[in-house]
């Protein structure tokens, strides 16, 4: 492994502290496992600040209800949020990401939709997907009243984001406003720089937990090259909505966010880039442990009012 840069130091302790515990790396686990071992996770993080008005849903999807969590921060929200949460589509669910997308509702002002879609292996690719879209087009007809709609995820989140406003476009739209990926797997090519300086087990997500998670979710690798299982695949990105993009130095995704950003610019779609150059994937739904978390989540949140019009 070789880093350009130091880690954050509270990275660094979180990091410690998983080494400590031996918690063993996602590929030797079963998805179970994996799901039950994102406890102590979510206790470290702790509770998300007060929001007004938090109530469980049941989106009708094409496969079935999708469980989802809406976040009303107040009576005059500008616009909709939708989250897709991270997990590498195995792993995650709406009680996991509680407190971050609590935390980005207060500092957006928006109604935050946390969207519970269904994981692999069970429901392999297109399921995660299809769940992504229905979600977006439910929230835009039942609570868009006319307002901007945003779709926002961290990881495979930010793929289902990202994925869900290529369909939007594709379909004729009416698109979200605002793309928030918050380092995104975009890409099905694990042969980037980024992915073999972190091929060990040293970080939250390394290279071969990816190979594992693509394993899980699209078995078949003609699959993965599918759009809409990997959006840097798309022929043209041109009328994408703009984009807010965040990435961190020290994680293996961070190459394919990069080369997605410059897609997008070439493409001529208008992005906001934010590098975080100490910290590690998995560190912006760290609110309340990681002060970048907590700036990149107000930052997102001034960045979201800005596009809604609400600044």
């Amino acid at each position: 492994m070789t880093t350009s840069a130091a880690i954050n130091p509270q990275a660094q302790a979180v990091l410690d502290g998983r080494r400590a515990a031996g918690a063993p790396p996602v590929w030797q686990l079963t998805a179970q496992e994996n799901r039950a071992g994102f406890g102590p996770v979510r206790e470290l993080i702790g509770p998300g600040p007060f929001v007004a008005s938090v109530r469980d849903v049941l989106i009708p999807g094409q496969a079935g209800n999708i469980p989802a969590r809406v976040y009303e921060p107040g009576p005059d929200s500008p616009a909709t949020i939708v989250y897709y949460h991270g997990g590498g589509w195995v792993i995650g669910s709406v009680d996991d990401w509680d407190a971050v997308c609590r935390a980005l509702a207060v500092a957006s002002g928006c109604t935050l939709v946390s969207v519970d879609y269904r994981l692999a292996p069970e429901h392999v690719f297109p399921a995660a997907a299809d769940d992504a879209y229905d979600a977006f087009a439910w929230a835009r007809s039942q609570l868009g009243a006319g307002r901007p709609i945003v779709v926002a995820g961290d990881s495979a989140g930010g793929n289902l984001a990202a994925v869900t406003a290529q369909r939007a476009l594709h379909n004729g739209g009416p698109s979200p406003v605002l793309q928030v990926l918050i380092y995104p797997v975009v890409d099905c090519d694990l042969d980037r720089k980024s992915y073999h300086e972190y091929g060990g087990t040293e970080f939250i997500v390394n290279r071969p937990d990816m190979e594992w998670f693509w394993e899980q979710y699209a078995p078949d690798e003609a699959t993965r090259r599918n759009p809409y299982a990997s959006p840097m695949r798309a022929p043209s990105l041109a009328g994408l909505p703009p984009a807010y993009v965040v990435t961190a130095e020290h994680d293996p995704l961070r190459d394919e966010g990069f080369a997605y950003v410059e897609r997008l610019s070439a493409a001529g779609v208008p992005v906001n880039h934010r590098h975080y150059g100490s910290q590690i994937h998995g560190f912006y739904t760290m609110v309340n442990v990681m002060d970048d978390a907590d700036r990149a989540v107000a930052d997102t949140g001034r960045a979201i009012r800005e596009a809604v019009g609400a600044a």
